[in-house]
């Protein structure tokens, strides 16, 4: 898979891209990177990327003309703009964006970007959740992450993303490892008592408890792919 990134900050992603199981799946060849520095595209000998907005208003706006020039070369992929206006993003909306060979992540800054971007050169919004943060970087950072441990060859064993929450309607269930007590917190007997089928009914009946408790809106069925 080919990610591109367009950004105001590409030194954000030089750790969150260098760690852990992205790193080695950049590594390994399983995912190619590519920063696009937005600043590159600026006006003038500052690289101005954002202006005020018409009409008036606190804030700056990013500019049409730069990010237009960034993302026409990368018409033929799927380009993603990161904004809380956007359908809230889902391990199906992960699911979707792995299937891809290459996508574009677009990281909004300030009060946002001119809309002439979005009608013209993104082909989807997505939102990490129902608040603002300061730009789309840590959301290109979540998803890049999140779509790399689907990629085949990522993860050791791809059984881990089978069994886990947000497949189908519930949350995992409670886990466990050695010691089996500690300061006298013990774990389950059932996980101990070496019965498979009884375990698989405890960790049924605790994925359907704590979904219900945590997350009831899973219960009713609301999760869908936005």
């Amino acid at each position: 898979m080919h990610i591109n990134i367009v950004t105001i900050f590409p030194e954000y992603f030089d750790s969150p891209l260098s760690v852990s199981l992205v790193g080695k799946a950049i590594a390994d060849g399983h995912i190619e990177v590519t920063i696009h520095d937005l600043r590159e595209y600026g006006r003038g000998v500052h690289r101005q990327v954002d202006d005020a907005p018409y009409g008036g208003g606190a804030g700056m706006v990013m500019m049409v003309e730069p990010l237009a020039k960034a993302l026409e070369p990368l018409a033929k992929t799927h380009r993603i703009l990161f904004t809380p206006a956007g359908a809230p993003l889902t391990q199906a909306t992960l699911d979707r964006f792995a299937t891809l060979d290459s996508v574009t992540f677009v990281c909004g800054r300030y009060e946002g970007i001119d809309e002439r971007v979005v009608e013209h050169f993104i082909d989807e919004e997505v939102s990490l959740g129902d608040f603002v943060l300061l730009g789309g970087e840590v959301a290109a950072a979540a998803v890049i992450e999140g779509i790399a441990r689907l990629l085949p060859g990522v993860i050791g064993n791809p059984a881990s993303t089978e069994h886990e929450s947000f497949r189908g309607d519930e949350l995992e269930e409670p886990q466990y490892t050695r010691p089996a007590a500690f300061n006298g917190w013990n774990v389950p007997e059932v996980l101990l008592s070496g019965n498979h089928g009884a375990v698989d009914e405890w960790r049924a009946d605790q994925r359907r408890e704590r979904t219900r408790e945590r997350r009831p809106d899973l219960v009713a069925g609301d999760i869908d792919d936005g």
